[in-house]
């Protein structure tokens, strides 16, 4: 059954990687930002391929009216300089390309763009008119009547939102020497913010609602083509491809919506590695615990009449007990005259004990004054040992030198000593790589600025700008002397307070950057993990320091184990004088006691008759309740043939239903389900691709608002 479970749910449960997706459409809904759309580092999502190739992450951005009508398309593009290429070779149909985040270059030839990436990432973008693979309509009714989105603006009724998705990109493939179109398997998801001002009685097909009060968020989820690949009977196992929303509307309006259009989650997917004979052997295995299941309730009824048939036994054994309570009754007249003889033992057991126990709290103060003295001495030398233990007492002096035993273990204290060393060293190998970073930031932000001043300077001293400064050195239109005084104002200003003042708090701002923190760290990280800091680590640990703290350390906590085993020794001595002691009082106690009751025994004894007498009456009660008894388990039986009856019915509906939904053919589910994730990984990008490029593309489509 859980095999079963697997392969029927590996299609769908890809779902689930929308929590992270949803929140990003949900965010966008509630932004909704003007303008078009910009990629950037942080909005990239990263592929998972091979580092030996580039990779081209592509966001596809379909702006569309609130039908769905495309109005226009702008495509993100990030290239990923994974080998730090000094040129990449890209592929691209879009027009109107623009680095967005950069200044790198690009040599065009046809489709094919050579960039000077110089080892950096490449973010550009473009335009492009080309059917999107996945068509997304917008229909809307108003109680039940269909209506445009102009007329539904500020109407009032219950109404309809339904985002149907047409998936138009396939792939022809051969199963079973016939052509089969398999679609690429995308993954719809529509988010959308509705005002509670306006809508109430939210609901959604294939989808949920989270609502905070002011707004409702509803997220819907699709897979277009899906069915088709699978080829699954629809009355068997539906597998949504659309999207419809229900409310009841008041004044309507709608701010825009976001759909979510990926298909690598499902390039991600694989089988499980049972094989299919095991599989298929696990049907017949659920049909057959069915059965069993099934026999199992047909006994129960069977045995339940089978009680039913026996409540004559029971009555019978009524009887018998009624009989027995009337034989008690005469054994309590003998119990009434060995009272006395009891009376007569229990008053010398009472005085002889009485005796014991006036000497009990003698013997107990000086044990326990014993045992605080030995306390006190072991707590002196621990402390004389280094140690700082909580006080301790006869209770808890176990729980401590255990916990400081526990403490002192060997493997305990080599770890405290490895994190230590660990500690120091990597607070060392953070202070060098922090201090290599800085000088390169300071670098860079020392050429940066000097730049800036070479180019003041120049203007100042010549009125031109630096290219054409240095045109006109080049042409010999400046004179030496010019230029010597030139780069000696240059070198001034650069050792002059203000610009080194720049300097520093430019470094420092760098430093402080997250950029750069991460590159520490990542640096520290990587450096930690190196043989050669191991090495040191390592050879720390085996060095005098920590080697005698081990040697100290197993010596004291044998001293301590020797210690306990003292202490421990006396408190059994002690345990048992407090018991001993305890039992003498608990005993004369007692002894009174029985002194006192021997006497009422008599009492007792009548008193026992008459409880014996209320016993038989109860029993004869008891007897005479026997038919309702009887007509209880009568009502169990009907319930056992309900429960038999149930059974049934949930094996003809719902287990019989699921072995029916993979129609015997499980061979052919896997095979469309392999077809369709070699479908999905295939599909690498919208705007094109070079062969030697691995790559990823979703596509955002954001329907205007009616407003």
């Amino acid at each position: 059954m859980k095999k079963i479970n697997v392969i029927l749910a590996a299609v769908l449960s890809s779902a689930l990687s929308f929590g992270i997706i949803g929140g990003a459409v949900l965010s966008a809904s509630a932004a909704k930002t003007e303008g078009e759309p910009t990629v950037t580092t942080e909005a990239a999502v990263s592929a998972e391929a091979s580092p030996s190739v580039n990779i081209k992450d592509e966001t596809v951005y379909v702006l569309a009216q609130a039908d769905g009508t495309v109005d226009k398309i702008i495509v993100s593009d990030w290239l990923k300089n994974t080998l730090k290429s000094d040129r990449i070779t890209d592929v691209t149909d879009l027009k109107n390309v623009q680095n967005v985040k950069g200044d790198e270059t690009y040599t065009a030839s046809g489709n094919g763009k050579v960039w000077d990436a110089n080892g950096n990432d490449v973010y550009y973008q473009g335009n492009i008119e080309k059917e999107v693979p996945v068509s997304l309509s917008v229909s809307y009714k108003l109680d039940g009547k269909t209506v445009s989105p102009r007329e539904i603006l500020g109407k009032s009724g219950k109404v309809t939102i339904r985002y149907d998705y047409e998936n138009k990109q396939y792939r022809t493939v051969i199963m079973d020497g016939k052509e089969e179109k398999i679609y690429v398997p995308f993954a719809m998801l529509t988010g959308i913010l509705m005002d509670n001002d306006v809508f109430t009685n939210v609901e959604v097909s294939n989808g949920k609602r989270i609502n905070d009060g002011n707004r409702t968020a509803v997220v819907g989820f699709a897979f277009p083509g899906l069915q088709e690949n699978l080829a699954i009977d629809k009355e068997k196992f539906e597998i949504p491809d659309y999207v419809e929303i229900t409310a009841d509307a008041k004044n309507f309006k709608l701010g825009m919506t976001v759909t979510v259009a990926v298909n690598n989650i499902f390039g991600k997917l694989s089988l499980p590695t049972d094989s299919l004979e095991e599989l298929n052997g696990s049907l017949g295995e659920m049909s057959d615990a069915m059965s069993q299941l099934l026999d199992g309730s047909s006994k129960l009824y069977g045995g339940l009449n089978t009680l039913l048939e026996k409540s004559d036994a029971l009555v019978s054994g009524i009887n018998r007990l009624a009989e027995g309570a009337a034989a008690a009754k005469t054994g309590a007249e003998q119990v009434k005259n060995g009272a006395a003889d009891v009376s007569n033992g229990a008053k010398s057991l009472s005085d002889g004990l009485n005796t014991l126990t006036d000497n009990n709290l003698t013997l107990n103060g000086g044990a326990t004054q014993v045992f605080n003295t030995l306390l006190a001495t072991a707590q002196t030398q621990i402390a004389a040992a280094g140690l700082d233990v909580p006080t301790m007492t006869i209770e808890n002096y176990a729980t401590v030198l255990n916990g400081v035993i526990a403490s002192l273990d060997e493997t305990v204290v080599y770890n405290q000593a490895l994190e230590q060393v660990t500690a120091a060293v990597k607070e060392n190998v953070t202070n060098q790589v922090t201090a290599g970073v800085q000088a390169q930031v300071k670098a860079q932000v020392t050429a940066g600025v000097r730049e800036n001043v070479a180019a003041q300077v120049i203007y100042s001293a010549t009125n031109m700008d630096k290219a054409t400064y240095d045109a006109a050195v080049a042409g010999g239109a400046v004179t030496e002397e010019q230029q010597e005084q030139i780069n000696a104002a240059i070198e001034a200003q650069m050792e002059s307070d203000a610009v080194k003042a720049t300097i520093t708090q430019t470094v420092n701002e760098k430093m402080e950057s997250d950029a750069v923190k991460a590159t520490i760290t990542q640096t520290v990280n990587e450096k930690m993990e190196s043989d050669a800091v191991k090495a040191v680590i390592q050879s720390n640990m085996q060095g005098e320091e920590v080697q005698t703290k081990l040697a100290a350390a197993a010596i004291g906590r044998q001293s301590l184990v020797d210690l306990k085993a003292s202490l421990d020794s006396y408190n059994t001595f002690y345990v048992g004088l407090q018991t001993y002691t305890a039992g003498v009082a608990q005993a004369a106690e007692g002894a009174d006691t029985l002194k006192t009751g021997a006497a009422e025994l008599s009492q007792g004894a009548s008193r026992l008759y008459v409880g014996i007498s209320q016993l038989y009456d109860g029993i004869i009660e008891l007897k005479d309740g026997t038919p309702a008894l009887v007509s209880g388990i009568t009502d169990l039986r009907d319930g056992a043939l309900q429960l038999s009856d149930g059974l049934k019915e949930f094996d003809e509906k719902g287990v019989q239903k699921l072995i029916d939904a993979v129609d015997g053919d499980l061979n052919g589910l896997i095979t469309r389900i392999n077809a369709t994730i070699d479908v999905a990984k295939s599909y690498k990008s919208f705007a094109g691709i070079s062969e030697d490029m691995d790559g990823q593309v979703k596509f955002i489509y954001r329907t205007e608002g009616i407003e």
